[in-house]
Formats: structure tokens, C-alpha cells, sequence
């Protein structure tokens, strides 16, 4: 048996887990409302305040999809009462950031500033001019913003100028050396 997909899943105070006929399963939560199809080899049980994920079958394909199903809808739960958030960094000199309305304006070495609009069901802050925290109830959603913001200016190795994680590690290269 999945090792992932066999540990139950514990319900907080406050947040409701039902599935529907079609293989939606729904958690309501403080937060909001997430929405996950699971396939028809997984049964999803509701029993009391935890929720058990059961396999029709010992096929390999269907064992990945025993862990997959189950941390998708832990991750929907964890969202739905503490919610996500991803911190990127802008390194570089005269490179900043700023919010206006729903779109981040970056200026980040190109000769015009670049707009990024912020999805929907996401929130971005800039706590400085070179911060950006992107947070909401849809991890892969999150991930996948803080992902496009990065995609943006990839690090450059020698002096680290760049967009990255907050938490990180660039890796720098030493500086070339010419001929003596």
C-alpha cells in the first residue's frame, strides 16, 4: 500500500469535506472553497473529522495515483485554513517592485518596466522595493505565479543580479581572470 496515500487526512474545526457523484472533491474552509476531480480508482471516505483514501486496485499506475490524490487534497485542506505564500527576491542595482491595483510593476534592467498581472484568487504585497510575497489558498497556483514572476530575469552567476526564491541558494561563480 501507498505509504502517502494510507495515512489519513485530519479535518480542522471549521472545514467541510464532501465528494460529489461526478469525482469532485470539494473542501470548504474560512478561507474559501478548493476544488479537486479524483479519478474513479480512488475512493474518497468522509469519516468524521478525517478523511481515508481507498485503491481498487494493485496496478502501479494506480498506486501513484493513491499518494498523488491524497497529498492534492491535504494541500486543499492546509489551504483552506492557513493558506499559502511564496517570497521572491529582486537583486540588482536600480531593480524594485511595486503593486498597483492588480498588477506588479517591475523594473528590472529593461529600458521600460515590465507589468505582470496577478491572477485571480491570488494577492501579491511588496513589504519592500525588492520583495515580492505572493500568497493564496491554491498552492499550485501560488508555486506557478511565483514561478512566472521568476521566469521574468533568471540570476545572473557572477554578481547575482536577478529574480530568485527568498530562501534560495545562488550559486556564484568566481570572476573570470584574463591573460597575464
Amino acid at each position: 500500500m501507498s505509504r502517502i496515500g494510507r495515512a489519513p487526512i485530519t479535518i480542522p474545526a471549521g472545514v467541510k469535506v464532501e465528494q460529489k457523484e461526478n469525482g469532485d472533491v470539494v473542501v470548504t474552509g474560512p478561507k474559501g472553497t478548493l476544488t479537486q476531480w479524483v479519478d474513479s480508482c480512488i475512493t474518497v471516505n468522509v469519516n468524521g473529522n478525517e478523511v481515508h483514501l481507498a485503491r481498487n486496485s494493485e496496478e502501479n499506475a494506480v498506486k501513484a495515483k493513491h499518494g498523488l490524490y491524497r497529498a492534492l487534497i491535504a494541500n486543499m485542506v492546509k489551504g483552506v485554513t492557513e493558506g499559502y505564500s511564496k517570497s521572491v527576491t529582486i537583486s540588482g542595482i536600480g531593480y524594485k517592485c511595486a503593486v498597483q491595483g492588480n498588477k506588479i510593476v517591475l523594473n528590472i534592467g529593461f529600458s521600460h518596466p515590465v507589468n505582470v498581472e496577478i491572477p485571480k484568487g491570488l494577492s501579491a504585497t511588496c513589504p519592500s522595493a525588492t520583495e515580492i510575497v505572493v500568497s493564496g489558498i491554491d498552492k499550485t497556483a501560488v508555486g506557478q505565479f511565483a514561478a512566472d514572476i521568476k521566469a521574468l530575469k533568471r540570476v545572473e552567476p557572477y554578481h547575482g543580479y536577478g529574480i530568485y526564491y527568498t530562501n534560495e541558494t545562488i550559486r556564484r561563480k568566481e570572476i573570470k581572470k584574463g591573460k597575464k
